[in-house]
């Protein structure tokens, strides 16, 4: 049965990335290291600037990769 939803919520906390992250992470230091602007440039050619939806940043799809491999997370069970 579908109900009415209530507003119970009373607070609203700000979290930033540097509160749960701590300094001293791994990829925070690999961050400050590796400059990972080149990516752009070896994949612009793969993109087209007038045709279909503009694509996720290919940096950000990298860096998830990178992540996911670093730590060993498999995308199939």
């Amino acid at each position: 049965m579908l109900k009415k939803p209530s507003p119970d919520q009373t607070a609203l906390e700000m979290v930033t990335l540097n509160q749960l992250v701590p300094a001293d992470h791994l990829l925070r230091k690999i961050d400050a290291v590796i400059d990972f602007s080149f990516i752009h440039e070896r994949v612009a050619d793969f993109y087209c600037a007038d045709n279909g939806r503009p694509p996720l940043d290919p940096t950000l799809m990298f860096k998830a990769l990178f992540i996911g491999y670093t730590n060993l997370h498999k995308s199939e069970p």
